[in-house]
C-alpha cells in the first residue's frame, strides 16, 4: 500500500500519466500516417493523423466504399438526397457531385435530385428569417444543377392516409442482380455513344435558367394550423417525434410523386449512436436495426438509405472546414424549460460530454448497433403494422410487459369534444391505442387532443378501426379498404 500523503506526489492527482499533463501546444507537429511525407493537419482517432489531400481521398473513398458495399442504389436509378442545409447533409452533397464529376475516374452511375423541408414555422423563425433561409437553400440547391424540390412542414397537413401504408416494393418480375444492372448500364451507355458522363431520364422539371424564383411561404391559415398542432404536444420529446415523422412522411411523398425509389439522408455516425440511446429510451428497442441501419426500407416502394453513417462530426465538420463546403445553419426546436429538455437533447449533451474523456465512446455504441437484426421490425400485414412508425406491433404479451399499465390509463380517456355515439367510436383515444406500436402509444399519450391532429393520421386510423370492425362482424371489405399485397 502506498505511504505517501495525497498531494505529495504519491496516488493523488499527481499520479495522472503524464501525457495528460503535456501541454498540445508544445508537442512537435505529426506526420501523415499515409503518405508518410505530408505535416498532419488534424487527427481523427489517436494515431491517425492525416495531411489535407490524404484527408480528402480517405473521405471520399468511405464514401464510395460504404455505397459500394451494400450495393441498394443500382445504376440508372432516381434518387432523392434529403438537404438540410446541416453539415452531414451539405457534405453528402458535396460527395455525390464529385462522383457525378467529369473527372472523377469511377463515377456514380444514380440520377440525383434534391428536397428540403422547411421547418422553420416550428422553429421560432419569423416570415423574414424563413425567407432568408429559404433564399439561402436555394442558391445552394441551384448551384448543383440537380432537380431540387422545396416543400414546408406546413404541407404535411395535407398529405393523402396513403402515405401510412408501405408502398409496393416494384413490379412482380425478379430483379435483376447489382453485378447484371451495372453491365447492363455500362452496355446502354455504349450503345448512345456516351462514355458514362450524362445521366439519362434527368429531370427538366425545375427550370435551371434564369434568375431563382422569389421563396413563397405556406398560407398563414396553415402555419397557424401547424403552430396549434405542436403547441398542444406536451412534452418536448413528443415534439422532437412528432418533428421527425412528419418530415420523414414527407420526404418519402416527394420521393413517391417524382418517380424517386431512393432517399438518401445525412445521419452521422455521431447522430446514428445518439439515436440508439435515445430510441432505446423511448422503448424503441426492438426497431432500431431500422431506425439507425444504413437502409429502412419500412415505407416498400421507397428506401432510406444513410450513407454518412460511419462519418463522426469531427471528420464532417473538418471536411467541410479545409475544402469550404457550404451549409446553412437552421435553429433547433424552442424550448421554454432549460432544465428539462427532451430525452434527445439530454442523450446527446450525455455522449457527447463523455466522448472528451473517452473518445471510443461513439464508436462502441455504433459498433454496437451494427450487430442488431432488422426482423423483429417487419410486419407480415397492415394488422400487425404500426399506424405512425410502420413498424411491427412489439404487443404480444401484454399483461407481462410495461404496456399494460399504459392501456389502463388509456381505456376510461375520451376527448371533451368527441361526444359522438359508438358508432363513431374512432374518435376516440381508447380506439388509436391498438393501432400503435409500444413507443408510439407512449408518444401519442403527449400529443394533444384528437382533433388537432394531422388529418392525415386520423383518416388512416378511422379506416384501419372501419375494417378491423367489418371483419370482426364477418362482413365483406370494400375494395379500396383492402390491405395491399406485400411485395
Amino acid at each position: 500500500m502506498c505511504d505517501v500523503e495525497w498531494g505529495d506526489g504519491g496516488c493523488g492527482e499527481d499520479a495522472a500519466p503524464a501525457r495528460r499533463r503535456r501541454d498540445p501546444g508544445r508537442s512537435p507537429p505529426r506526420t501523415c500516417v499515409k503518405c508518410k511525407q505530408g505535416t498532419a493537419a488534424l487527427v481523427i482517432r489517436l494515431g491517425d493523423a492525416f495531411c489535407r489531400g490524404c484527408f480528402r481521398e480517405y473521405f471520399v473513398h468511405k464514401f464510395r466504399a460504404l455505397l459500394g458495399k451494400n450495393r441498394v442504389i443500382f445504376p440508372g436509378e432516381k434518387v432523392l438526397l434529403a438537404l438540410s442545409g446541416g453539415l452531414a447533409s451539405s457534405a453528402m452533397l458535396q460527395q455525390v457531385q464529385e462522383g457525378l464529376s467529369r473527372e472523377t475516374a469511377k463515377k456514380l452511375r444514380f440520377i440525383p435530385g434534391l428536397v428540403y423541408v422547411d421547418e422553420g414555422a416550428v422553429r421560432g423563425q419569423s416570415p423574414a428569417q424563413r425567407e432568408q433561409t429559404l433564399s439561402q437553400m436555394d442558391t445552394l440547391m441551384r448551384a448543383t444543377g440537380f432537380p431540387y424540390y422545396v416543400t414546408h412542414l406546413e404541407e404535411a397537413l395535407e398529405l393523402p392516409p396513403s402515405i401510412l401504408q408501405p408502398g409496393l416494393g416494384g413490379s412482380h418480375k425478379p430483379s435483376p442482380s447489382y453485378k447484371e444492372a451495372v453491365e447492363g448500364f455500362i452496355q446502354q451507355q455504349r450503345q448512345q455513344g456516351d462514355g458514362g458522363t450524362s445521366l439519362p431520364g434527368h429531370s427538366t422539371q425545375d427550370e435551371l435558367a434564369g434568375p431563382p424564383p422569389t421563396p413563397q411561404l405556406p398560407p398563414t391559415a396553415l402555419t397557424q394550423d401547424l403552430l396549434r398542432l405542436f403547441q398542444a404536444v406536451e412534452t418536448p420529446t413528443a415534439r422532437e417525434e412528432m418533428l421527425q415523422m412528419l418530415r420523414t412522411h414527407l420526404i418519402v411523398q416527394t420521393a413517391r410523386s417524382r418517380g424517386y425509389t431512393k432517399v438518401m439522408t445525412g445521419e452521422s455516425c455521431t447522430r446514428v449512436a445518439i439515436k440508439l440511446l435515445t430510441n432505446l429510451a423511448l422503448g424503441r428497442g426492438a426497431f432500431l436495426a431500422v431506425d439507425t441501419g444504413f437502409v429502412d426500407g419500412r415505407h416498400g416502394d421507397v428506401l432510406l438509405v444513410r450513407p454518412m453513417r460511419e462519418y463522426t462530426a469531427k471528420e464532417i465538420a473538418f471536411y467541410n472546414h479545409f475544402f469550404h463546403v457550404p451549409t446553412v445553419t437552421v435553429p433547433p426546436l424552442t424550448t421554454k424549460r432549460r432544465e428539462k429538455l427532451s430525452i434527445h437533447r439530454l442523450v446527446e449533451r450525455f455522449i457527447l460530454e463523455l466522448q472528451e474523456d473517452f473518445p471510443s465512446t461513439i464508436s462502441t455504441i455504433y459498433r454496437t448497433g451494427e450487430k442488431l437484426s432488422p426482423a423483429p421490425a417487419k410486419a407480415s400485414c397492415e394488422s400487425q403494422r404500426c399506424l405512425l412508425c410502420l413498424c411491427a406491433l412489439d404487443i404480444e404479451g401484454e399483461e407481462e410487459l410495461a404496456l399494460e399499465p399504459t392501456l389502463i390509463l388509456e381505456e376510461p380517456e375520451e376527448d371533451g369534444c368527441c361526444q359522438a355515439p359508438p358508432a363513431a367510436g374512432a374518435e376516440s383515444r381508447a380506439a388509436f391505442i391498438p393501432l400503435l406500436c409500444y413507443s408510439c402509444r407512449l408518444t401519442f399519450k403527449e400529443l394533444g387532443p384528437l382533433a388537432t391532429l394531422p388529418p392525415y393520421v386520423r383518416a388512416e386510423a378511422q379506416r384501419r378501426i372501419h375494417r378491423a370492425q367489418m371483419m370482426e362482424q364477418g362482413q365483406e371489405v370494400p375494395l379500396e379498404d383492402k390491405e395491399p399485397a406485400e411485395s
